[in-house]
């Protein structure tokens, strides 16, 4: 039994990745489409690593198992990014790990994103509020246009990781 569920969340968290990313490239590439770029050169794209806030109160610190997870979201995104044709993914170098969006100030974490080469960043953080409840965000950053392409919060149950399916992104596009 515990191979069985063990396997129905490994591939909800693939699917969820799917979701997510599925919905990050839809929106790049509409964006992109919209400023009349020729998609020549791959979009260079910067995720970052996802912060993560347990508020729940629980007893037993799940910390480390917590931090796992989210670290694994996030590299399954790049992994996948990386698949897509159309995008390279880029690294971002930061003096702390996790690299995330909260680790350092905000014009630190751009320029740390410039400096990488990417024109897109991914970014965002899961919340863990009760024993029951997270929630989560991510957000869309295009460097060049200087634009949040896209923010997106979802809730979901606290013993999945990451959301299963996130909300249309048609109204993000302008």
């Amino acid at each position: 039994m515990m191979q069985t569920a063990t396997g129905w969340r490994a591939s909800r968290w693939r699917n969820g990745a799917g979701a997510v990313l599925t919905m990050l490239c839809v929106l790049a590439a509409l964006s992109l489409a919209s400023s009349g770029s020729p998609a020549a050169a791959p979009i260079a794209v910067a995720v970052a690593d996802f912060d993560y806030f347990d508020t729940s109160g629980e007893v037993v610190d799940q910390g480390g198992e917590h931090r796992a997870r989210v670290a694994s979201f996030a590299a399954l995104l790049r992994d996948n990014l990386a698949a897509q044709d159309g995008y390279r993914v880029v690294p971002i170098e930061c003096p702390d790990h996790p690299c995330t969006a909260t680790s350092m100030s905000q014009d630190l974490f751009i320029a740390a994103a410039r400096k990488a080469g990417a024109r897109l960043v991914v970014y965002g953080g899961i919340r863990k509020m009760s024993t029951l409840v997270q929630w989560g965000e991510i957000q869309l950053l295009d460097l060049e246009a200087e634009k949040l392409l896209m923010r997106r919060t979802v809730t979901f149950a606290a013993t999945t990781m990451p959301p299963i399916a996130m909300p249309p992104i048609s109204s993000a596009i302008h």
